[in-house]
């Protein structure tokens, strides 16, 4: 077996990243400067290192209530070990919570300069069609997340065409729809990286980088409670017939 790669390579008693040194990499570098360096193959600039961390940061938690929290939480209760609970809550991710952003991403990259956002909006909802990163459980008007991000990627001159369009959506869908959608997290996410210029596989990518610390900490303390395996109370059950 056979792997071809070019992001480490270890050997004469060195590891090297990207063509660069792992010891100068840990002396020099912030460990945002390195994921970006791992998928991209070049150092980031001043402004896509900000960037990064902010949207890293606006997604690190979002409590027990998300699938992802609550399904490591309730592995974690069951006496599993850490890593068990935390491959639980990954798997709790999906299309509606946590990795829309893909989908988000491909969508923007798809219709971003679409002069008719109005139509485009209609022609869909008429389709049944979903537009990924747009709701939110409790969020209603404005998802805070997003403006922040919005006026960070404004400051650093990342704000582009893609964020643009995803607004614009939101407008238009809000004027049609029977409830409220912000732009979510995900929405957010993508837009942004859409500006920057990723592949629409790293909208999963970073939104899992980003998340993990949140779910390990929710994880801790579980543990750290210990108040017993958690199961639903029979009066949360009702049987049908």
């Amino acid at each position: 077996m056979k792997f071809q790669t070019s992001i480490t390579n270890i050997k004469d008693d060195q590891e090297i990243i990207r063509g660069h040194k792992l010891e100068e990499l840990v002396q020099k570098h912030s460990f945002v400067e390195v994921i970006y360096l791992l998928f991209t193959g070049k150092p980031p600039s001043e402004s896509e290192t900000k960037m990064l961390n902010a949207l890293f940061v606006s997604a690190i938690d979002h409590g027990p209530g998300t699938v992802s929290g609550m399904t490591a939480r309730i592995s974690a209760s069951a006496a599993n070990s850490t890593h068990t609970a935390l491959a639980a809550g990954i798997l709790g991710f999906g299309p509606r919570h946590g990795i829309a952003g893909q989908g988000a991403m491909e969508f923007f990259y798809e219709h971003a300069d679409e002069k008719d956002v109005s139509g485009l909006v209609a022609k869909l909802k008429e389709q049944k069609v979903r537009i990924p990163g747009y709701g939110h459980k409790i969020f209603t008007d404005i998802d805070p997340r997003s403006v922040t991000l919005f006026g960070i990627a404004k400051e650093l001159g990342i704000y582009g065409k893609h964020s643009e369009f995803a607004l614009k959506v939101k407008d238009e869908l809000n004027k049609i729809s029977s409830k409220p959608l912000p732009l979510n997290i995900d929405g957010t996410f993508a837009a942004i990286l859409c500006d920057m210029g990723f592949d629409v596989r790293m909208g999963q990518s970073f939104f899992l980088i980003a998340r993990t610390p949140g779910l390990l900490a929710q994880i801790h303390e579980e543990q750290t409670n210990d108040v017993g395996s958690r199961r639903l109370g029979e009066d949360e059950i009702e049987f049908v017939d």
